[in-house]
């Protein structure tokens, strides 16, 4: 018998927050950076992704800066603290009770998301997620630079990456189903069979009177 598949982009659908942005938090208390006006700096390039204008390169070259010359192991343990501390109290009740149900039922998860892929595929793993697909940076002497290697997992390229993924399947699915907040994330609502608008962001909302298209007002309260 066919099954769906559940999509579910990460920051702001999972979870209520922008998980880069705590990510980059962590950096910073942690003194990892000393970069002045480093939050600064990341709160004017979210807010350039809100409005759907971020350069990705850009916003790449200012994120991996801090992870210059260290070393993908440790940036790795730095990851599971920063996820201890500061990213699963973020995690939507909702969105936890989800993905549990589809476990128990076998139901293929993917989560797919603008952020780079040893974030993602770290809380994918933590919080039961089947495949997780993030932006691939290219490592040199086993540190992260902020060259993106293949597709980027971001507009458009969330599509052609999901596309890559179910060619390489051994089974079709009956239909997509698909989480997410973000205008960004347009392209996948629109290859989507089923859209749930988590919390949706003023643009996304304006689109969201269409056939399979469902709003979910999720919060951790």
């Amino acid at each position: 018998m066919l099954q769906d598949l559940y999509v579910f982009d990460m920051d702001e659908t999972l979870f209520d927050v922008d998980c880069a942005v705590l990510w980059h938090e962590f950096l910073v208390e942690k003194e990892i950076t000393t970069t002045a006006n480093f939050r600064e700096e990341d709160a004017r390039l979210m807010a350039l992704y809100a409005q759907g204008e971020l350069d990705m390169k850009d916003y790449l070259s200012f994120s991996i800066a801090p992870l210059k010359g260290i070393s993908d192991r440790e940036v790795g343990l730095w990851v599971e603290q920063c996820i201890d501390e500061k990213i699963m109290p973020r995690f939507y009740p909702q969105a936890k009770a989800l993905l549990a149900s589809l476990k128990r039922d076998e139901v293929d998860t993917v989560m797919i998301s603008a952020s780079v892929s040893f974030l993602v595929n770290a809380i994918a793993q933590r919080i039961g997620i089947d495949v997780a697909m993030g932006i691939d940076l290219v490592k040199e002497k086993n540190t992260y630079t902020s060259e993106i290697e293949g597709v980027p997992t971001y507009r458009d390229g969330k599509v052609i990456r999901l596309k890559q993924w179910l060619v390489e399947q051994n089974r079709t699915y009956k239909a997509i189903h698909f989480f997410t907040d973000s205008i960004n994330d347009l392209p996948l609502c629109q290859y989507a069979d089923f859209v749930y608008l988590v919390n949706p962001c003023r643009q996304l909302q304006r689109l969201s009177h269409q056939e399979h298209w469902k709003v979910l007002d999720w919060s951790r309260s």
